[in-house]
């Protein structure tokens, strides 16, 4: 059977709304569904990307001296751009990540970045949760971006220390506790990053607090300095979204 004929029998949807995709169109989340990511607005802090309209940035105060830059697409949760990551991490839509690391890749860095980004790290999901999902959702974004970035994605220099809870319902405060030394860089691979500027990947950032812990353990393996990129950012305090 062709695959023109297989569309008319069990035409393909969105996976975001649900609406019938356009015949021919390889996407997993419809163009109508992609319009509607909210994009996080201008002004925005040079160094961490966070929208503010003020001279000093609060974000970045909670950044550690050794993060050079950091980037998001969208404010999530909720809205379309929580709906994406929700596909990508709970639906089993692993794919998706490929349209998602499209528009990562389309973000704007500084050219210190650009001409001295040597590979891409995801953050370690936890085993267990692996297991139960299948796959890393920040690893899978990490090669999609990798494919338009030219890079590659080192898996093997960061891993967990220790086991965490979930942060989706910690405090700021308890985030921080919580992911405080657990992650470490791997035996053998000081060599690789000693005085590398790596780029972090994951799929939302809320606090920071879990890349900064794993930035943490990669600039004490031997990193030179760490960026970071995620797909969604929880609006801090005060943010206008």
């Amino acid at each position: 059977m062709t695959s023109g004929a297989l569309e008319l029998l069990l035409p393909r949807a969105c996976v975001v709304c649900a609406r019938p995709l356009p015949g021919g169109d390889p996407r997993l989340a419809c163009g109508h569904c992609w319009q509607r990511v909210r994009l996080l607005p201008h002004p925005q802090c040079a160094r961490c990307g966070h929208p503010s309209l003020r001279d000093s940035c609060a974000w970045c105060a909670a950044l550690p001296p050794y993060v050079r830059a950091v980037r998001s697409v969208c404010w999530i949760p909720g809205g379309t751009g929580g709906a994406v990551v929700h596909a990508l991490k709970y639906g089993g839509w692993h794919a998706l990540a490929r349209e998602m690391g499209a528009v990562m890749a389309r973000l704007d860095w500084p050219a210190d970045v650009v001409r001295e980004r040597r590979a891409l790290v995801p953050v370690p999901l936890a085993a267990d949760r692996e297991r139960e999902r299948g796959y890393n959702q920040s690893a899978v974004l990490a090669h999609a971006l990798a494919a338009h970035w030219d890079v590659p994605v080192w898996t093997d220099v960061l891993e967990r220390s220790r086991s965490t809870e979930t942060q989706t319902r910690l405090t700021p405060e308890d985030r921080r506790r919580n992911v405080s030394s657990a992650f470490r860089a791997r035996a053998g691979a000081r060599d690789r990053v000693r005085g590398a500027h790596l780029v972090l990947v994951d799929d939302v950032v809320t606090t920071g607090a879990t890349l900064a812990a794993c930035a943490a353990a990669l600039f004490a393996g031997g990193a030179r300095i760490l960026s970071f990129v995620t797909f969604g950012r929880a609006p801090a305090l005060g943010d206008a979204l």
